[in-house]
């Protein structure tokens, strides 16, 4: 059994920033060591205090890594999304009939933990798939020494549109694309997902593609030409329904699927496939509740998870669970994960600075909870309305008068008001 890596050890490995997961380098560098981090060792405050300045100080560092490296824990809103996810992929691999093959859609508001949720089903099928063949491509051709990319993560570029939305599932592979037209390009994105075997195709912010008049029908034709493709398509992306490339789509009841409309222009991509219905399931990825026993419970049992990973000195079991710790982070949070790991990184991190050693409401009132992040648009839900944030920012680019957090509409304002009004 190998030692047990020192403070200083683990700082050296985590500080080379870790590559982009939208590259095949990058993503298998995520796949091989996402569980490769060694937590802080649970130590006294005595034992604290009989070290060095200098390893008191490396100690400290990686406590902070941990608190901001706590495992992905297993919600109950996480588990239906990979399930789902996990069934169609391994579903699909095996069938052989079928020239078309039916996606999934992942929705969910901003910080809901959707990418990382489809990161790990993805990596985790990938290993399977990897053990189950030698790492060996069953698909290759002889004489052929492609990558093998079982799973290919791609982020939907900014300004998106069919060509560059090709570009970026090229950029994964490192392949060029310097001068090819749309055609040339559909071809080449076919052409290398064949070749490097590829059976899960993820594309990350997929509502970027929020076209308008005829870029809208293509790039619905594109995911039609993806999904004829022999891949299975994950979509993620927050309101799929009302957004762009899923526009003209329409729920199918007796199913319950998300149907796309047959194509209708005669120009294509040349790889259409010739069903007029392709069928995405659709999943919400939610946030905690706190109305029933089962969501308390479930909550109840994150934040003990959270608890676990904490390496804070004076922090007793139940400094989360107990009292009314829990309906203080519901109320500040909103019950979204991501928020809830900020606030407690965050609070994690004050408690040590300030000596604290422990998290309590009245530290955490002190943490000021902001989503200014220039990288999301409120306007597309990818901040979310949560009532315990302290500052709710508005669009980027609409005047603030512009932005309405809630409709009010039904508000009482008074005769006064009233007769203004009038």
């Amino acid at each position: 059994m190998s030692e047990p890596l020192s403070s200083v050890e683990v700082l050296a490995r985590l500080m080379r920033k870790p590559p982009r997961r939208d590259t095949f380098p990058g993503w298998q560098h995520f796949r091989t060591t996402r569980r490769d981090f060694v937590p802080a060792p649970r130590i006294t405050i005595d034992q604290w205090r009989t070290m060095s300045p200098a390893d008191r100080a490396f100690h400290d560092m990686h406590r902070t890594a941990t608190h901001v490296n706590l495992p992905l824990q297993e919600t109950p809103m996480a588990l239906k999304v990979s399930r789902l996810v996990n069934r169609r992929i391994n579903n699909n691999t095996w069938k052989q009939t079928s020239p078309t093959l039916s996606g999934v859609m992942v929705n969910g508001l901003g910080y809901h933990g959707k990418t990382e949720t489809i990161c790990e089903v993805t990596a985790a099928f990938e290993d399977q798939w990897l053990a189950l063949h030698d790492r060996v491509n069953p698909s290759a051709r002889p004489g052929s020494r492609d990558l093998h990319a079982p799973v290919a993560h791609v982020q939907t570029p900014v300004t998106a549109k069919p060509k560059s939305t090709c570009e970026a599932i090229l950029n994964f592979f490192g392949a060029p694309t310097k001068g090819l037209t749309l055609p040339q390009l559909v071809k080449t994105v076919a052409d290398s997902l064949d070749d490097h075997g590829v059976r899960a195709l993820v594309l990350d912010d997929i509502t970027r593609l929020r076209m308008h008049r005829l870029d809208d029908q293509d790039v619905l034709d594109l995911i039609r030409a993806f999904m004829s493709m022999n891949v299975t398509l994950i979509l993620v992306g927050v309101d799929i329904p009302g957004s762009g490339p899923l526009r003209e789509a329409s729920w199918d009841a007796e199913h319950r699927q998300w149907v796309m409309p047959p194509a209708t222009r005669a120009r294509s991509f040349g790889r259409e496939p010739t069903q007029t219905e392709h069928r995405f399931d659709l999943v919400d990825l939610d946030r905690f509740r706190y109305t029933t026993p089962q969501q308390i419970q479930a909550f109840q049992d994150h934040l003990v998870g959270i608890e676990d990973g904490l390496r804070l000195f004076r922090a007793e079991p139940g400094m989360l669970t107990t009292g009314s710790m829990p309906e203080y982070l519901m109320r500040r949070t909103g019950g979204v994960v991501g928020l809830l790991a900020r606030l407690i990184e965050d609070g994690a991190q004050e408690a040590i600075d300030s000596g604290h050693e422990r998290i309590d409401e009245s530290l955490l009132d002190e943490i000021v909870l902001s989503l200014d992040d220039p990288t999301r648009d409120p306007g597309a839900g990818e901040i979310p309305a949560i009532d315990g944030l302290d500052h709710q920012p508005a669009p980027a680019g609409r005047k603030k008068s512009q932005w309405r957090p809630r409709n009010t509409v039904f508000d009482d304002a008074g005769p006064a008001a009233a007769g203004a009004g009038a």
